[in-house]
């Protein structure tokens, strides 16, 4: 047999291997050393990314502006001349819905008839903090928010998958006083 031929059985062997060692992890329940010999696999590498897909789409439609955080959003209803944006240590009164990228919802405030606020606003995932700083009051936006300012690899088990991009329909109603907030 030549070399060439023997290095590509070498390597035909020791990827087959790193596939097997995987699958033993993963059944072991050591999913982070199993997603790591996973990501090994060259067919793994290959397969496109939804979420970075979903994002690359979104930023070529009409009226979509990309931050350099990656944050997406689009204005679906302006505001008033002159109105006030929040700082990221303000209170803020909003309405809102959260979805995947799938279209499901998991979060409406809408439909609850309740307004939410944020005590303060830097105390939210990132991208929220940035998008909602950039609204003004009586703007109503889209928001798209890559899962690395949202909730990364954890997401929120039973809510949001790990790696999740986030869409929000965000309408900012207000800025607050702590004072003037009803009790929950």
């Amino acid at each position: 047999m030549r070399p060439e031929g023997e290095a590509s059985m070498a390597f035909n062997t020791v990827k087959t291997a790193a596939r097997g060692i995987g699958a033993i992890l993963a059944a072991l329940g050591v999913a982070g050393l199993a997603m790591t010999a996973a990501a090994q696999d060259p067919a793994v590498q290959r397969q496109p990314d939804p979420q970075r897909q979903y994002l690359a789409a979104n930023a070529t439609k009409p009226g979509v502006k990309t931050t350099p955080s990656g944050l997406q959003f689009r204005i679906l209803k302006d505001a008033a001349v002159g109105a006030k944006s929040p700082e990221s240590t303000d209170i803020v009164l909003v309405h809102w819905e959260g979805r995947l990228i799938d279209g499901t919802v998991f979060d409406i405030c809408y439909q609850r008839g309740e307004l939410i606020s944020f005590f303060p606003l830097d105390r939210v995932i990132s991208g929220w903090t940035e998008g909602v700083g950039l609204m003004r009051v009586g703007e109503t936006r889209e928001l798209v928010i890559p899962s690395e300012l949202a909730y990364g690899t954890r997401g929120v088990p039973g809510t949001i998958p790990p790696n999740a991009t986030l869409v929000f329909k965000v309408e900012l109603l207000d800025i607050t006083d702590p004072a003037n907030i009803p009790p929950r």
